[in-house]
């Protein structure tokens, strides 16, 4: 549901607006994640990410990485993404279904940030599989969802997209305990770091679960030599 209602009602100038926040602690949220990932490049690096939406996320880290590709499910998005990364000559955007991913141990870094275990549809076993796929022996993984503890904050942020009209009404009875609901059937939920944790041991690869800054929570694999995912 939340991969389609990004594709079909989120459109790439929607998307660009949900970024443009007037709640500071929203956008330090955007910069601690960025940074998490950056501090861990050396400028060599083969990036993907996977539900890249018009491309900010590349854009921060093109400084730092030797080649950036983005994939979004959303056409819209990805012709603006082009637009938007046009003076960053390091980074590319496909329009593709991360569950038809063609590459296969092509990237030294995976991204799957804000919450994307959550935006897009399937199984996130079957996600985290493919990204696992995508890596070089020795490459690394990224996954990141939301904190209880930024609950309030996220909470407002939704309810700030939806006084902008990016999303549905909030549905303020249905809307608890991690999950964010509209009347227009847009459901949003979190991975804990339990969920997490049980990911990273479905892989069998080494991995660390962690907080940052009190508003992600992160599973971070590392893809042995070796490894091949089910």
């Amino acid at each position: 549901m939340a991969e389609n209602y990004y594709a079909e009602k989120l459109n790439a100038a929607k998307l660009f607006q949900v970024y443009e926040t007037a709640i500071p602690r929203v956008r330090q949220y955007f910069e601690e994640e960025i940074r998490f990932v950056r501090q861990d490049l050396t400028g060599t690096e083969r990036v993907l990410e996977v539900g890249a939406g018009y491309g900010r996320i590349l854009r921060e880290l093109a400084p730092h990485a030797a080649s950036l590709v983005g994939i979004d499910i959303s056409e819209d998005s990805v012709v603006l993404g082009r637009e938007y990364l046009a003076d960053c000559p390091r980074c590319r955007m496909e329009t593709m279904d991360v569950y038809r991913l063609p590459y296969e141990e092509a990237f030294d870094v995976v991204l799957c940030l804000q919450n994307g275990l959550s935006a897009m549809r399937g199984q996130a076993s079957d996600l985290v599989a493919r990204c696992l796929r995508a890596l070089v022996p020795g490459g690394r993984a990224y996954f990141s969802s939301y904190s209880s503890r930024f609950w309030e904050t996220r909470l407002t942020w939704f309810r700030e997209q939806a006084q902008k009209g990016l999303l549905g009404e909030i549905d303020e009875e249905k809307t608890r305990d991690g999950v964010i609901v509209c009347v227009d059937g847009f459901r949003a939920t979190t991975y804990s770091p339990e969920d997490l944790d049980r990911l990273g041991r479905e892989t069998g690869c080494p991995y660390r679960v962690q907080e940052v800054d009190e508003s992600s929570v992160w599973l971070v694999l590392d893809k042995p030599v070796g490894h091949r995912p089910a």
